[in-house]
């Protein structure tokens, strides 16, 4: 048997309602900000790179050249080691703050180095060269991994806890967690929280970093031309997350652009602003990693785009009622992260029956039992049923109700050839009733189509139940 095609990007997240952050001392928001320091680990042929640096500088359209060294872009990097961290370094000494240091690049800095660690300030790796990853065989970037922990360690003094490529691959997340020695991983911008990923039996804390509170936006087309913009943008995201509290904001900073006198202006009164309001906790991400860890530690739940077909079907082949070839054909879709949850599995099997012939869609109809009817007297319902029936009274009638219901179950089969189906729990025993009598005179084809509509609502409690 083929495996079925599975999606791995998870496009669900924590939904409508995150989890809570529980930040340290009630505060309603973390701000985390990061110096990404890679001046002196950019291509460079003086590197053993091939070509010149062409990203994020000052150079507008700049292009690598092959075999040359290029003074201008190199210049605009030794700006970044030389005023630009140190201004910096002056103005954020006080705060807690994350460097994403490239190991060659910190190889390069000892004082800047020292800076960092008399300071307080966490040093995340960022890769042993600050150079593109996307082309890079797995052995070679899981080879530049090592090399860059153990160089950073060898100029550092000790390991680095977090990691951040940047200009990454398709495997630098998983190669990442593989190492094992990593409280979380920052390769990534898909959510305001952390959250965990898992690769089989490897489990990752992802503390997802930014690209748009980010000064990079200096050196792009479309970004900011000047420091108000900056302020702006940062000042406007502090509040919308303010306000929704139980956020995370990730800032991005580089020595050689925001480093800039007129640009450094706007990140100052940014701190400022922040720090005029109450209940922030400034934090570096290891620190946010451990808080996270301790208050929201991975759950490892089972997941159904994980499961054999015998086990998808064995946990969901009666979510419709004695019909587990629904449960069975809705494996074979393509699933994913996005599908292990009770509205994702419940799409998937909504699916396959939606698209299952008349036929196939009335036996599942006919598969579902009388309300109050004899299987329920001779307690022959599925435990399902039977609990559903419960919830409504259906379980306690007396002699007259029980005539009642029989008389309508007879009335409603003999017209339509399917029995009465309704979702009992959106209901009372009145209501079920009043429907009862009401759905009786309406035509064959428009309570077929009313009774998939419940069969559907009825699975969608069930597997409510099933992932509570």
């Amino acid at each position: 048997m083929t495996n079925p095609p599975r999606y791995p990007r998870d496009m669900t997240g924590y939904g409508a309602t995150p989890v809570e952050a529980q930040w340290p001392g009630g505060a309603r928001i973390a701000v985390q900000i990061v110096l990404n320091y890679e001046e002196g680990g950019e291509n460079n042929i003086l590197h053993g790179d091939p070509a010149s640096e062409a990203f994020l500088s000052e150079i507008v359209g700049a292009a690598a050249w092959p075999g040359q060294r290029h003074a201008n872009m190199e210049s605009i990097y030794e700006y970044g080691a030389r005023a630009g961290f140190w201004r910096l370094h002056r103005m954020l000494n006080h705060l807690p703050v994350t460097v994403y240091g490239v190991a060659t690049a910190l190889a390069r800095a000892p004082e800047q180095v020292a800076a960092m660690k008399s300071a307080g300030w966490e040093i995340a790796s960022h890769g042993l060269k600050w150079v593109e990853h996307k082309d890079m065989p797995e052995e070679q970037e899981r080879a530049q991994i090592a090399k860059a922990i153990a160089l950073h360690e060898e100029v550092v003094g000790s390991r680095p806890r977090g990691w951040y490529t940047g200009r990454s691959s398709e495997n630098t997340i998983r190669l990442a967690a593989e190492e094992g020695g990593f409280k979380y991983v920052a390769d990534a911008y898909a959510d305001d929280l952390p959250y965990w990923s898992e690769w089989g039996e490897t489990e990752q804390l992802i503390v997802p970093y930014t690209l748009d509170c980010n000064d990079m936006r200096f050196a792009t087309p479309q970004g900011f031309n000047a420091g108000a913009q900056f302020l702006d943008y940062l000042k406007a995201t502090f509040d919308e997350l303010y306000a929704e509290g139980g956020r995370m904001m990730s800032i991005g900073l580089h020595c050689r652009l925001v480093g800039r006198p007129g640009r450094a202006q706007a990140l100052r009164r940014f701190i400022e602003y922040a720090q005029g309001h109450a209940d922030v906790w400034f934090a570096t991400r290891e620190e946010i990693a451990d808080h996270w860890a301790q208050v929201n530690p991975n759950p490892r739940k089972p997941r159904p785009s994980e499961m054999s077909q015998d086990d998808f079907v064995s946990a969901y082949g009666g979510i419709f009622e004695n019909s587990p070839w629904v449960a069975m054909r809705a494996h074979g879709l393509e699933l994913g992260p996005t599908h292990d949850t009770a509205i994702g599995v419940h799409s998937a099997l909504c699916r396959v029956f939606r698209k299952a012939s008349h036929e196939e869609r009335l036996e599942v109809l006919r598969a579902h039992p009388d309300l109050a009817g004899k299987l329920a007297a001779a307690k022959k319902l599925t435990a399902e049923s039977t609990a559903e029936q419960a919830g409504a009274g259906l379980d306690a009638l007396t002699d007259e109700e029980r005539e009642k219901f029989q008389s309508l179950n007879a009335a409603y089969v003999e017209k339509h050839g399917f029995p009465f189906i309704i979702a009992v729990r959106d209901h009372t025993k009145t209501s079920i009733v009043q429907n009862f009598e009401t759905r009786i005179a309406h035509s064959t084809e428009t309570e077929f189509a009313e009774a998939c509509r419940q069969v559907e609502r009825i699975a969608e409690f069930r597997l409510m139940d099933i992932f509570a």
